[in-house]
């Protein structure tokens, strides 16, 4: 294989422990090191027999003639080790805790992914007749009604595939709104504390974005705010609480500020999680927000398909709602509306955002999830996640800077700065020495407005006994950075591959494999095997 510029290259025994007598493996134990397919198979064999036909079928289908593919071929047991080593390089929620910030990976239990798997949810078709999906169509106008009631809000618009999608969707309902009461503003503005997609939806959606800074405890500077409304400015988008892990005290001032303005009000519902079954976005003012089911309740992040982002509307943008969207008819059955031609008088949509539901494993697995846990769970939910933030954020405030410890408990994260480390020490190194300690990062350098950022999320399904461990390692990393170990600089050391120059090999990475020449000379044959 190619030599990456960057430095890459498989950690060894000698990195720790000084020189060790030579292997012939690579391996370190269970570790095992694991060369690429072309390395394993031959692009000369199979790992199947095919019979060859006598009837004049060899020419293919349609008279095209199948040509190689120029791929190596496996048998079985080497395609299935090849991939079960590689998953064991992998970090997952199943192995360990997850503490990236502002993503909510929190663990997916195992009966929403039976119920996703029943039959007449997996196996439906978008272009059945609708007749055969009542019970498809029943769970979507249930998992809605739910959204709904949560939010406190007006109508739910199920169909955006993610959460930017449904930044997007939000902020398509704002527009049509403005422009149905001939009203086009070009502004929208969006607080130095929200999630970085938020602009660039605005931005998708034909706005111009400006800022509004925060404040010295990582709040909305609501003077600043109040200051730059106007009749140009659409509306704000908000995240609450904000990604420094903060609720906004003054949401309901916020709005009400926006709207005397005639704005409307968008808020990222991505860590609703926070807040489920504490708070209602509905009575804070908030117009439309999304929720990403991946993160609020504990459908994976894709889950093998398309996401799933609804967003709730107000009841000012409820005729707006995008198509399709889910009504029960008068007889108990229920309708998929999906034509522009079949919307309610007084429905004014802007359109579709997707051409179907695609979703049908997300909205089982979320509904499974709110049934399971009832409102009273749900609420324990938010409560538990910002415990668990907390306790982490009191644990470790005397040996990382907390940036926002003063002002009060966090919410359902933790946020910490690089203040105080040793110089030539950054965030980056006390990332890599969590990984030798067998937990993957937290999310680092965001939120921008934290210097050098590490922002923790261990959500609810923590428990205190794997919080503790956590804790003591990013302890004794934090020490290390503080007291300028040099070791430190070399992490991880026990991964299967050393640090990388990340920009170096984000810039110029090295995607072709070289067969090996006989001579051992730099010069066999260059094959493909990712982009440019």
């Amino acid at each position: 294989m190619t030599i990456n510029p960057s430095g890459w290259r498989p950690a060894t025994p000698s990195d720790v422990h000084g020189e060790a007598p030579p292997t012939t493996t690579g391996n370190r134990a269970l570790m095992l090191e694991e060369p690429l397919l072309f390395e394993i198979g031959s692009r000369d064999q199979t790992g199947v027999d095919f019979d060859r036909s006598v009837d004049g079928a060899d020419a293919g289908l349609g008279g095209l003639l199948r040509t190689s593919l120029d791929l190596p071929g496996l048998s079985e047991p080497q395609a299935v080790r090849h991939y079960t080593r590689l998953s064991r390089q992998n970090y997952a929620i199943d192995l360990g805790l997850f503490p990236l910030g502002s993503c909510t990976m929190k663990h997916n239990p195992r009966l929403n992914e039976k119920v996703a798997r029943m039959a007449g949810f997996a196996d439906i078709h978008p272009l059945q007749p609708q007749e055969t999906v009542q019970g498809a169509l029943e769970l979507i106008d249930t998992l809605a009604h739910w959204l709904i009631t949560l939010t406190g809000m007006n109508a739910v618009a199920m169909s955006p595939k993610a959460g930017a999608h449904g930044e997007l969707c939000g902020i398509l309902a704002i527009r049509a709104a403005l422009e149905a009461r001939g009203d086009a503003r070009s502004v929208v503005l969006v607080p130095e504390s929200a999630h970085g997609t938020n602009p660039a939806s605005a931005a998708f959606a034909g706005y111009k974005v400006e800022g509004i800074p925060a404040t010295a405890a990582g709040r909305v500077d609501l003077g600043a705010l109040k200051a730059r409304l106007g009749p140009d400015v659409a509306a704000v988008m908000i995240t609450n609480p904000n990604t420094c892990g903060l609720f906004e005290p003054e949401m309901k001032a916020i709005s009400d500020a926006v709207h005397a303005a005639g704005g409307l009000v968008y808020c990222d519902g991505a860590n609703f999680n926070a807040i489920v079954g504490r708070v209602r976005p509905g009575d804070l003012g908030i117009d439309a927000m999304h929720i990403n089911l991946h993160k609020t309740f504990s459908t994976p992040h894709g889950g093998g398909g398309p996401g799933s982002g609804p967003v709730v509307l107000s009841e000012a943008l409820t005729p707006f709602a995008p198509l399709p969207y889910v009504v029960k008819s008068s007889e108990g059955g229920y309708q998929l509306v999906e034509e522009e031609t079949a919307l309610a008088e007084g429905s004014d949509s802007f359109g579709r955002m997707v051409a179907f539901h695609g979703q049908m494993g997300m909205f089982t697995r979320a509904l499974a999830y709110m049934l399971s846990h009832g409102a009273d769970g749900l609420r324990q939910v938010a409560e538990d996640a910002v415990l668990n933030a907390n306790y982490v954020l009191r644990s470790l405030e005397d040996v990382l800077d907390a940036p926002f410890a003063s002002s009060g408990p966090c919410m359902h994260e933790a946020i910490f700065s690089d203040r105080g480390f040793a110089d030539g020490f950054s965030t980056i190194d006390v990332a890599k020495g969590l990984i030798d300690e067998g937990f993957h990062p937290m999310t680092m350098y965001f939120p921008l407005v934290v210097h050098g950022a590490m922002l923790i999320e261990p959500t609810e399904t923590e428990s205190k006994a794997s919080l503790d461990q956590f804790i003591v390692a990013l302890r004794s990393i934090a020490g290390r950075a503080r007291a300028g170990d040099e070791a430190l600089k070399a992490a991880p050391i026990f991964a299967p591959r050393r640090r990388l120059d990340e920009t170096l090999a984000a810039r110029k990475p090295v995607l072709a494999w070289k067969t090996p020449a006989p001579d051992g000379a730099d010069n066999g044959e260059v094959v493909e095997v990712g982009g440019g």
